[in-house]
């Protein structure tokens, strides 16, 4: 399984893992549900940058822990319908079947998850992991608005981080 990250780091914050760790916790999660070749941008911002995006995407107005931006493809690369129509049937079929590698970005803020680590007495490094396992899976469709949903991508973040011998983040610290 091969993760191809993308590491952007916007903050002054000392204490990011290395680009080592953002890898490794990426190949796990791939390797749990045997996906190969996806491309994923991990940005690191402070709280000014994640609160603005917060608000902007969610209508939150508060700095959070990740955010999650799957990669949509466009429709044929921006063309509409009647340019779609204009252009050779050969071209925007070959574009329809374009395999794209792009699994999105997730976009985490250093201060939020050092202040959760410290008030859920959780080790930093570990509360980074469950950050990037939690965000990917977001990534890849996982989502926890219903129970059952919750209940299965939960799972399957306690399984992912157990095999980098990281406690269940959702126990009471």
């Amino acid at each position: 399984m091969s993760a191809i990250l993308d590491l952007q780091i916007a903050t002054e914050q000392a204490d990011i893992p290395s680009e080592q760790d953002f890898s490794l916790w990426l190949e796990h999660v791939f390797a749990a549900l045997s996906i190969s070749d996806k491309e994923i941008t991990i940005r690191i911002v402070d709280d000014a940058e994640s609160q603005q995006l917060n608000y902007q995407y969610r209508s939150k107005n508060s700095p959070t822990n990740v955010l999650s931006f799957p990669f949509e493809m466009p429709d044929f690369m921006g063309m509409d319908d009647e340019e779609n129509a204009e252009h050779d049937d050969n071209h925007v079929a070959s574009l329809a079947e374009a395999e794209f590698n792009l699994l999105g970005d997730l976009v985490i803020c250093a201060p939020v998850v050092t202040r959760e680590a410290t008030e859920q007495n959780k080790t930093l490094k570990h509360h980074w992991a469950h950050m990037v396992v939690h965000g990917t899976l977001h990534l890849l469709g996982y989502d926890h608005i219903n129970d059952d949903e919750a209940e299965d991508m939960e799972a399957l973040e306690r399984q992912i981080l157990q095999q980098l011998a990281i406690d269940d983040p959702y126990q009471n610290h």
